[in-house]
């Protein structure tokens, strides 16, 4: 981080500092340790424990002034997965609820990794659809369960 003579951060970190983080990777990290808990909806684990979620899939654009933008990528277990949308839909979910502050959020699978990523790229991207499956009480239900915090 840049600090002027005042000790004031400025320039990329400048907004992150204001929000919170040192840097790009202190925020990287924190949105890291929200998502490798969230349950998989099929198995026992974690995403984090079927590398579904990893470090390396979490990018943290250079700021603007007024904006963050953070990319996640994921990689479903096989390219037919049929509940890659369900999980996209927790990663978005979890993080929107956990970070006190609005960052622009773009979530995709991995290229090539599944056999209809556009399509869902779309749906997991989209504000509407999201909204829309959140108010189908049995979809809701799901996403609660796989991103609650163990107690």
């Amino acid at each position: 981080m840049s600090l002027d003579n005042g000790g004031v951060a400025y320039g990329e970190d400048a907004l992150l500092h204001e929000l919170g983080y040192r840097n790009a990777t202190d925020l990287q990290e924190t949105i890291y340790d929200l998502l490798r808990t969230i349950r998989d909806p099929e198995k026992p684990c974690t995403l984090e424990d079927l590398n579904v979620i990893y470090e390396d899939g979490i990018f943290v654009m250079p700021p603007t002034r007024s904006n963050v933008s953070v990319r996640i990528e994921f990689n479903p277990t096989v390219p037919h997965c049929s509940l890659a949308t369900l999980i996209g839909l927790c990663i978005r979910i979890k993080v929107e609820r956990s970070l006190p502050h609005n960052i622009k959020l773009d979530i995709y699978i991995k290229k090539g990794a599944h056999q209809t990523e556009e399509e869902i790229n779309k749906q997991i991207n989209d504000k509407e659809r999201i909204a829309a499956a959140m108010e189908n009480p049995n979809l809701s239900e799901l996403v609660e369960n796989c991103i609650k915090d163990e107690e």
